[in-house]
């Protein structure tokens, strides 16, 4: 969508539904927060926002959170709205505030999470001046948001503010950016705001075409080797438990993407895991061996199908539901297209097949669940339980069972990411709080503290490694601050681990630049910071430490374990390559 403020009202009349005296622009975007529900705004000041801080200080009715560094904020709103599915909320000034938050703000675009973000601007009479902390915020927001507005009268501020958050939570979702001027905070306007909303030039589809939807039904029951594969778009549509009636109606066999995980329960008997890159045997098998395809709120992404031509080598009918039209027939050409809101499209299908007098072809099918089982006794997933170094999935896999499977759980980027993904079986979709799409190190302890706001009980486990949390790891100063107790477990392997894997099986061991020589004594640096440190060493030392450190509730945790350095990510796809075409181990160098 362009970046303007002209999208025209349906119905203009509902506009002053809420309603006050006459207050400056830094007051109606108080009010418009207030009215939008909002609990919390993660921020830092800075001059052009300072009217904004001014009334945030007067009022009770949210929370805000002073972050060490913008990027942060962002990132601890997006945690937030992950978690949560409502619309998380950032505020930043001008200039490095903005183009601090460009990061968290690409984050969430990437993976359609909802978010609005407030950006200070200079005065309107001097932007396009080279002010003092000027950027064009609108000019380099533009490719990653939903989309941007510059309010450049006060008057339309609200309207606006109401605007973001309906385009940010409806459709596709995905982050807005809010440009205010200094001078629009501090002008007076009489103050509106509409209950509700509707824009001639912005109406996302939520329902299904019913006969693409017979078509899709029909092809289901006549499958012989069907497959479910499902992503990001069932966690984002809170349409798990739809998915779950819908898979155990038909009885067959659902993979989940990195971004899917939760959606179907990972302890179930018909899900084969994970896959793409570093999927299991079976999921992979499944999806380039399957007859009839049906892809659920996923997009047929580089990582997750390999190479499109080998992808294409087998021949198999597609069918594919997703809220955003763009995405079906991307990458894969498909045969059977549903553009709709997947719960009400899933709850449709499983009303159809409930009532159709055809039946699926079961014979086949428990053929089909005969191969798959075979694939299974790979044990893809396998490693060295007897290795008294310490294993970071053994690390995952007790962090799990300690957790009941219940924990919030977020990750950085890299080794630790796929890992956490692989062992820690997710039964719950909004637990598993990672970057998918953009794969930005240093979102862990942010999503940490974002989730940990809103749910103080409940506990929140960051994944990560000594390469990643040092990108914020000045929040755990915010973390004392807020008192958000997170938990942090560093899977500590003295290398940017994924890009080392890497190194190793594709540019004959020259280890470039992805060696952590000079790291810091994490234990000292969490109690710098006010918190607990701790170091692990030894295999029979990790259960008793992730005891101890749950046992905290009330204190933040660092744990600090010394992992096999040498540890790779298994099974794994190299780049070009079918997603058949699998690395299980080293022996298969």
């Amino acid at each position: 969508m362009n970046a303007n403020n002209s999208a025209e009202l349906l119905n203009p009349a509902k506009q002053n539904d809420v309603s006050g005296p006459e207050m400056i622009g830094a007051e109606i975007l108080v009010h418009a927060l207030h009215a939008e529900g909002v609990e919390f705004v993660w921020g830092y000041p800075g001059g052009s926002v300072l009217y904004i801080y001014d009334e945030i200080f007067k009022q009770n009715k949210f929370e805000h959170i002073l972050v060490r560094h913008e990027q942060a904020a962002v990132h601890a709103a997006d945690g937030y709205a992950r978690a949560t599915g409502n619309v998380g909320v950032a505020l930043v000034t001008s200039g490095p505030g903005v183009t601090n938050a460009v990061t968290g703000i690409a984050t969430a675009y990437m993976d359609s999470i909802p978010m609005v973000i407030i950006t200070g601007n200079v005065p309107t009479h001097a932007i396009g001046e080279d002010a003092f902390q000027e950027c064009d915020t609108v000019g380099i927001t533009r490719p990653i948001v939903k989309h941007n507005f510059l309010v450049k009268d006060v008057k339309d501020l609200a309207l606006t503010l109401k605007k973001a958050f309906h385009i940010a939570k409806t459709g596709r979702p995905g982050p807005v950016v809010v440009d205010i001027p200094k001078d629009v905070s501090f002008q007076k306007a009489p103050f509106h705001y509409p209950s509700d909303l509707m824009m001639r030039s912005y109406n996302p589809v939520s329902k299904g075409h019913s006969g693409q939807i017979r078509k899709a039904v029909s092809l289901l029951l006549e499958a012989e080797r069907p497959y479910i594969y499902t992503g990001g778009g069932v966690i984002l549509s809170d349409a798990a438990a739809e998915l779950k009636a819908f898979a155990e109606l038909l009885g067959y066999p659902v993979t989940n993407t990195l971004m899917g995980l939760g959606g179907f329960p990972g302890t179930h008997p018909n899900f084969v895991g994970m896959l793409g890159m570093h999927g299991t045997y079976e999921a992979n098998m499944s999806m380039q061996h399957c007859d009839v395809l049906i892809a659920i709120g996923a997009r047929f992404d580089d990582r997750v199908i390999g190479n499109p031509k080998h992808f294409a080598s087998n021949p198999r009918k597609i069918i594919h539901i997703d809220i955003d039209p763009s995405v079906i027939s991307k990458r894969v050409k498909v045969d059977v297209p549903i553009v709709g809101n997947l719960k009400e499209v899933l709850v449709e299908m499983t009303a159809l097949i409930q009532s159709s007098p055809a039946r699926k072809n079961q014979a086949k099918v428990d053929a089909w669940w005969s191969q798959i089982n075979e694939w299974r006794k790979k044990d893809c997933l396998k490693y060295d339980r007897d290795s008294e170094i310490v294993k970071p999935q053994y690390v995952v896999e007790k962090i799990w069972e300690l957790t009941k499977g219940d924990a919030f759980i977020c990750s950085d980027v890299g080794q630790h990411q796929m890992w956490a993904a692989q062992f820690y079986k997710f039964d719950k979709p909004r637990r598993w709080i990672n970057s998918g799409g953009l794969g930005t190190m240093g979102v862990g302890l942010p999503y940490a503290m974002g989730i940990k706001k809103k749910f103080p009980d409940s506990e929140v486990v960051t994944i990560t490694g000594e390469g990643s949390i040092q990108m914020c790891i000045q929040e755990l100063s915010t973390c004392l601050q807020y008192d958000t107790p997170v938990k942090v477990v560093s899977l500590n392997n003295r290398y940017l681990g994924m890009v080392r894997q890497w190194q190793e099986l594709t540019y004959d061991k020259r280890y470039s630049h992805s060696y952590m020589d000079s790291l810091p004594d994490f234990v000292k640096l969490a109690e710098a910071f006010g918190h607990v440190g701790m170091r692990i060493e030894k295999k029979s030392d990790v259960e008793p430490a992730l005891r101890e450190a749950f046992k905290l509730r009330d204190r933040t945790v660092f744990m600090d374990f010394q992992t096999d350095p040498g540890e790779n990510v298994w099974p794994m796809v190299q780049a070009g390559k079918g997603i058949t075409e699998m690395l299980l181990g080293s022996e298969d160098l």
